[in-house]
């Protein structure tokens, strides 16, 4: 944000620096005379200050006291000196003076055209002008008066230096300084984007090993660490970071147990590892203190035996000499469907994110991720370049690599590219930013404020919009299950769910088959429908002759022997086996199968099989397929038992 007339009010003299004594205060008066704010007080604080302060750098030496004890007319020619370039009062008196007449005094000193810059730059970043203004003042301000040095000319060395005096200060009087370091964050972001810093600031970022180890005791420790350090050479980071995590948990227990224990090598069962089995059943959360998941359980041991498999295999000194920890020590997983959003719940979160959203970007990435299906990981990974036009063929979404390490394309509709669009407008410009799992600079589609949005933003704009639409907790996980389930009921193929996923296994995309299958509900309709109607004719003593089914329902009206699926009937209807449990290798002689059961009641249709049986080896034998015949002659021979058997139950 400029400020009007910067030229004309712009008086400042960049030479002050050079300047001492008599010559400093004859500036110092034609500034407030130019300013019109020349008055007796000031005049005369002047000159006692250059009097006793004939190089003004000399009095930031003073103890912080004596500098902060200043009078109000002594303050203004302090401010004008930094300002200007004649004085460096230190970070801590800069800290601690309320500098309020700064945007006034800015206005007509050398550092005006500067801040000019950072805070135009700030808002094409997208921050707010109270953000911009506050942070103006609390960081590149008091950065440019104390470093002495043109903003181009700053590092992130004075951004450290600057941060290490907060700490202290902080320290000193117990006062928070938090909106210092957002006040740096933003400045470092900032300094990035125009090019005077090269990287952006971090946030966060991993914590070593050994300290996030602390806690366990040194020999454990350094066992510990080094099979992390060896993991990093071939897994994922954040997968070595989740490792880290669990077997830290491992390793405090032992060491809270058995202080005395120097190395896993001397792991046993029953002192160390059915008691750490034991103790995750009452374990809670560090994060809330609720007890943890029987995932969470799963996991930790998993981690655990993972690590001794993994040692052992490897020969190393520290690996049990015997096996301690086995398959079924691992807590079973409850085999869950997705957790998809019901139609009208989709519905009305969909509304809520595209009317009442409380960040535009975010809301938007969630639409996406529910359109295509994508990792919330995958999301944030996206790049600017990421729509691909393909001629004839429309426009593809390419996925980057995510969970499993795999990139796909998916398929994007109008209403989708409108989304996309609307991002690309609203998205925060500036430089490319480093890739977190290549380090290359990239261009992401989802930036905000100069930065990669966060999942913790995509998390509370989810979180505002469910409570917005009258939901429960949501989770952006579920938007990819309802994408899945919204397929499934579509009807498309198992081999189309896989790529539009990810997955690479069938068994991935089948738990959707098994949340909803078109197939089963048909077979499920039908089957149904044949066992009211044998109720009724079986009430209204209706017993007499062959018990007729329609199979031209299954077979379109085509001859039954040429039907390409059914060709037996079952006493007890059509076998109900969901397509999503495979092929199965009773098919067509169902009677084999070990689930088939015979009564009494089953006479007629077992002999109604016999007679069709033998039609097809007949038919078998004329066309000359021997296999298929001798086929048929064995489900004879197993029809002429099971009748037997029921005749036998009959007597």
């Amino acid at each position: 944000m400029r400020h009007a007339n910067a030229s004309a009010l712009s008086s400042g003299d960049p030479g002050i620096a050079s300047l001492r004594g008599d010559d400093l205060r004859d500036a110092y008066l034609r500034h407030l005379t130019a300013t019109g704010r020349g008055n007796l007080p000031y005049e005369r604080a002047a000159r006692r200050f250059f009097e006793t302060w004939p190089d003004p750098q000399d009095w930031a030496a003073t103890p912080l006291q004596e500098r902060l004890s200043a009078g109000s007319a002594t303050r203004s020619v302090i401010t004008f000196l930094m300002l200007h370039g004649g004085l460096r009062p230190g970070y801590d008196y800069l800290l601690s003076r309320k500098l309020s007449p700064l945007w006034r005094e800015i206005q007509t000193s050398p550092l005006r055209a500067e801040i000019d810059e950072f805070l135009d730059e700030a808002e094409q970043l997208g921050f707010t002008a109270r953000t911009r203004l506050a942070t103006g003042s609390q960081a590149p301000i008091r950065l440019l008066i104390q470093t002495g040095k043109p903003m181009r000319q700053l590092t992130v060395d004075d951004l450290q230096e600057f941060a290490a005096a907060c700490r202290e200060r902080e320290h000193a009087t117990g006062i928070s300084h938090r909106h210092y370091f957002s006040a740096i964050s933003m400045a470092h972001m900032v300094l990035f984007h125009l090019g005077v810093l090269d990287s952006p600031p971090r946030t966060g970022g991993p914590i070593p090993y050994e300290e996030r180890l602390a806690e366990v005791s040194a020999p454990l420790r350094a066992e510990l660490v080094g099979y992390l350090e060896r993991k990093r050479a071939t897994c994922d980071r954040k997968t070595v970071s989740a490792m880290a995590t669990r077997l830290k948990h491992f390793g405090v227990f032992l060491t809270e147990t058995d202080p005395a224990l120097q190395s896993v090598r001397d792991l046993d069962r029953r002192c160390h590892i059915e008691p750490f089995l034991a103790s995750l059943v009452d374990a809670v959360s560090d994060k809330d203190g609720a007890p943890i998941s029987i995932g969470d359980r799963n996991r930790r041991v998993v981690a655990v035996a993972t690590f001794l498999r993994d040692i052992t295999e490897w020969g190393w000194d520290a690996a049990p000499p015997r096996k301690v920890l086995f398959r079924d020590d691992i807590p079973k997983l409850p085999q869950m469907l997705p957790r998809y959003l019901p139609i009208d719940a989709d519905r009305r979160l969909a509304a809520a994110l595209t009317e009442h959203p409380d960040n535009e970007l975010a809301a938007l990435a969630l639409r996406l991720q529910r359109a295509c299906g994508l990792r919330i990981g995958e999301l944030l990974d996206l790049e600017l370049d990421c729509v691909h036009e393909l001629d004839g063929n429309g426009a593809w979404l390419k996925v980057p690599l995510g969970k499993l390490a795999t990139e796909r394309m998916v398929p994007l509709d109008p209403e989708t590219l409108e989304v996309i669009d609307r991002v690309t407008q609203i998205r925060s410009h500036g430089r490319p930013l480093p890739h977190p799992r290549y380090r290359r600079p990239a261009q992401f589609l989802f930036t905000y404020l100069g930065r990669r949005l966060t999942q913790q933003g995509v998390r509370r704009e989810l979180d505002h919009a469910a409570e917005t639409a009258g939901l429960g907790h949501v989770t952006s996980h579920q938007l990819r299950h309802t994408y899945a389930t919204a397929l499934v009921n579509a009807g498309v193929s198992l081999q189309a769910l896989m790529a539009l996923l990810g997955h690479q296994s069938a068994e991935m995309s089948l738990r959707y088959g098994r949340l909803f299958d078109a197939t089963v509900r048909t077979e499920y309709e039908r089957a149904l429908d044949l066992a009211k109607q044998n109720t009724t004719a079986a009430a209204a003593g209706d017993t007499g002759g062959r018990t007729q089914l329609p199979l031209t329902a299954i077979t379109g009206g085509r001859d039954w022997k040429d039907a390409p699926l059914l060709k037996s009937r079952m006493a007890g209807g059509f076998c109900l086996r969901a397509p999503a449990q495979g092929a199965c290798s009773y098919a067509n002689i169902c009677e084999h199968c070990p689930s088939y059961r015979s009564e009494p009641s089953s006479l007629p249709i077992l002999a109604a099989q016999r007679v069709d049986a033998d039609a097809l080896a007949r038919d078998a034998e004329q066309r000359g397929w021997i296999d298929e015949a001798d086929r048929h002659h064995k489900l004879i021979a197993r029809l002429d038992a099971l009748i037997a058997d029921s005749e036998t139950q009959t007597g």
